[in-house]
């Protein structure tokens, strides 16, 4: 049963939740939340800064206390960082305060979306260029970590192929189906 009116957006880096998220939002008429953009507000810093300066235990205990402070909200598109399934905890808050899409690309689409933008922590190589193959390795050990988290969302949507605009309506769509069926599940 869904608890709130809250889509979550997962997925790698590079998937397109930071893009699909504000459409979204906008077109059910409730507000957008990028967690990583939260956390930077939070903690006056960007992300690689809190990565290089706190270390990635400060930065995930600082994403965990904003999730479940968000949890509680209602009408919301939050898009979650490449690795906030990996906790346990922030999965099983997620599932049951709402709904967790997976947006689903591949590596090879991956890579080039990523190619050219240097500011994720976790694909710095100490200042060294990364090449094209050597960065799709990397994406490809990443992927294989966290894919078996991603995997675990409510919907999941493959977005090599498809158009914005139809990924948007297959999220509204599915999401209704769940509202309805919870609804339904209330009323028994």
């Amino acid at each position: 049963m869904m608890k709130n009116k809250i889509i979550y957006l997962t997925g790698f880096m590079g998937s397109g939740k930071s893009t699909i998220g504000p459409i979204l939002a906008n077109t059910l008429g409730w507000n957008f939340i990028d967690l990583d953009k939260e956390i930077e507000k939070t903690e006056q810093s960007s992300v690689t800064k809190i990565f290089e300066l706190k270390g990635e235990e400060h930065f995930r205990q600082v994403e965990k206390d904003l999730l479940h402070k968000i949890s509680k909200a209602n009408k919301l598109i939050v898009a979650l960082g490449g690795g906030t399934l990996i906790s346990e905890k922030n999965l099983n808050l997620i599932k049951e305060s709402g709904f967790l899409v997976y947006l689903k690309s591949s590596p090879e689409i991956l890579t080039k979306r990523l190619y050219f933008k240097r500011d994720r922590p976790i694909l710095k190589l100490d200042k060294e260029e990364l090449s094209e193959n050597d960065l799709l390795n990397k994406i490809r050990i990443l992927y294989n970590q966290r894919s078996k988290y991603y995997e675990q969302a409510d919907y999941v949507i493959d977005t090599d192929t498809k158009q914005l605009g139809r990924i948007i309506d297959m999220i509204v769509r599915e999401l209704y189906k769940k509202i309805k069926k919870s609804n339904a599940e209330g009323i028994k």
